[in-house]
């Protein structure tokens, strides 16, 4: 098998841990990863990776969902809630190809979803297109909307002078709705806006999405000011004073 070249795109700091006790699929991952320039540290169970991603610090965690002891579900849950570790994109990659768990795994964080058996090709493609998404370069302004602040250059955002934490993904997501606030997007709009890698996402888990943003920026989630449901078309962001 021919390792897939390496391009301009890896950065030397960008170290991806790979979590997959299948040892066929983890040299398979790691030998591709390398060849496309990154550097790889593989771990055969959960138990281990938090103590060595904080001192490590990886641009990049791929976990598998199956995992002895400590499941990959319950280990990206550990990394949202870790101090240092918690805005590190997630990439699950699973055999399970069923949309309850894909939606499982967005609502513990996860950024993107890879379904086995997958291509070298696309597994290289997906990873360098979450990692552009962490680190491009935003519009410089800071948005003011009612008690929302979106500061794109840091990604941060505020509600009421509060920092409140969000994936890379539901960042991108809630910045683009803000940017076009009043405008009403389907979801497929919005998988194409957002997920442009053609990731393995469905339309109904941007609804998972909006309801962990809801979840964080709302005072009352049942009843949004902001992020509004049209039922049967979309979502809207809504101004604010």
């Amino acid at each position: 098998m021919e390792p897939l070249q390496a391009n301009a795109d890896p950065r030397p700091n960008d170290m991806i841990f790979v979590v997959e006790d299948d040892p066929d699929v983890s040299r398979l991952v790691e030998f591709n990863l390398r060849a496309a320039g990154y550097d790889v540290s593989t771990f055969a169970s959960g138990t281990p990776v938090l103590p060595s991603a904080t001192i490590l610090q990886p641009s990049l965690f791929l976990l598998d969902i199956m995992l002895p002891g400590m499941s990959g579900i319950d280990l990206c849950r550990q990394i949202r809630q870790h101090d240092q570790l918690s805005r590190t994109p997630v990439i699950f990659l699973s055999a399970r190809t069923q949309e309850p768990d894909l939606l499982q795994a967005f609502d513990v964080g996860g950024d993107g979803y890879i379904t086995k058996p997958f291509s070298p090709r696309e597994l290289i493609c997906r990873v360098r297109n979450i990692l552009r998404t962490a680190v491009e370069t935003p519009n410089p302004d800071v948005l003011h909307l009612g008690d929302l602040e979106i500061d794109a250059q840091s990604m941060t955002v505020r509600v009421a002078g509060r920092t409140v934490f969000t994936t890379v993904r539901e960042f991108r997501l809630l910045e683009y709705l803000a940017r076009h606030r009043g405008r009403v997007f389907t979801r497929d709009q919005l998988l194409d806006a957002v997920w442009k890698e053609g990731a393995f996402v469905t339309p109904r888990s941007i609804d998972v999405f909006i309801r962990r943003l809801r979840g964080k920026i709302e005072k009352d989630p049942r009843h949004p000011r902001y992020l509004r449901t049209l039922r049967g078309v979309g979502y809207r962001f809504e101004a604010q004073k």
